[in-house]
């Protein structure tokens, strides 16, 4: 092999740092060290690396192109190091999860809390991921399980309905809608209102139902996160529609959660790679979120899927 593992190393802490001297100190050697090693490689591979003026290093596009496939192969070493490391130290191994922006800003969390108090020993890793991306997290083994609010259709991925839910609309407390039961989407149109953007899921969603219900799209604010939607509402910017899991049980200081007289329907999903039997962690985490789900319908949350 003519680019051997130590010599991506150095060269990837010299693209980082953008000198030798920062790649030595990131790397806990001598400068000179580095120098050698990276002239060594040049020399080896028949390549110029690095362009020096005054002590300056600027890479070449030779350089750059190989950094593009340097960085992720040192992803997946990382990885594989915390794996060895967890391995030796966690006897229970870990579980690494993802989830849609909105599920982790209430529905997931108590699901982790939970089971981090049954099993201390576990290490969990948690993120946030688009539905776009979901397929590459769990194809990529960036994550084991991911939940999803929204239906994901993917070949190679195992789908698993996880519970029912709705789009709702939040005010303002003190908004006048905000004595309706439940409030209509041309009752909405009258009012400033905040939507997501019509190129996501959830904006094509609620694009839909207004469509259906003759009310034209026409928000003063687009956005792209729930969280950003209901910060909006409490200060007043206007009225939106968010997803239900988004708001929780207990809402946000100052913001009303209504139901729409419309509804607009959500199902959430378990979804994993059909190439990787289910671990002990996710079976067990899988048996956590779905009592959670069954929970969650008594209090008038979210309902188990059928």
């Amino acid at each position: 092999m003519r680019f051997k593992l130590r010599q991506m190393e150095v060269f990837r802490a010299v693209m980082l740092t953008g000198s030798m001297n920062g790649a030595a100190k990131l790397l806990f050697v001598s400068q000179p060290a580095v120098s050698r090693l990276i002239a060594h490689t040049e020399q080896s591979l028949g390549l110029q690396l690095f362009e020096r003026d005054k002590g300056k290093l600027t890479p070449t596009a030779e350089a750059q192109r190989l950094f593009e496939e340097v960085g992720p192969l040192f992803d997946e070493a990382l990885r594989i190091d915390e794996l060895a490391r967890d391995l030796a130290e966690r006897p229970e191994g870990a579980l690494t999860l993802c989830s849609s922006p909105s599920l982790a800003l209430n529905f997931v969390p108590p699901v982790i809390a939970q089971y981090m108090e049954l099993y201390p020993k576990v290490r969990l890793k948690f993120h946030t991921t688009l539905l776009s991306d979901m397929a590459h997290e769990l194809l990529g083994r960036k994550a084991e399980l991911a939940v999803s609010v929204l239906p994901i259709d993917h070949p190679n991925l195992v789908v698993e309905p996880l519970a029912t839910g709705e789009m709702v609309c939040i005010l303002p407390q003190g908004h006048p809608l905000a004595a309706r039961r439940a409030v209509s989407l041309a009752e909405l149109a009258e009012c400033r209102l905040i939507l997501y953007n019509r190129n996501i899921p959830f904006g094509q969603l609620v694009a839909a139902a207004l469509q259906r219900a003759n009310v034209s799209w026409n928000p003063a604010v687009e956005i792209v996160r729930a969280e950003l939607a209901c910060a909006l509402v409490r200060v007043g910017a206007g009225v939106a529609i968010v997803d239900e899991f988004s708001v929780g049980q207990q809402g946000w200081p100052g913001v009303v959660t209504r139901p729409l007289r419309e509804s607009i329907p959500l199902s959430l999903s378990l979804v994993r790679s059909r190439f990787d039997r289910p671990s002990r962690q996710v079976q067990r985490f899988v048996r956590l979120i779905k009592e959670h789900a069954r929970t969650s319908r008594k209090t008038g949350r979210a309902r188990p899927a059928a």
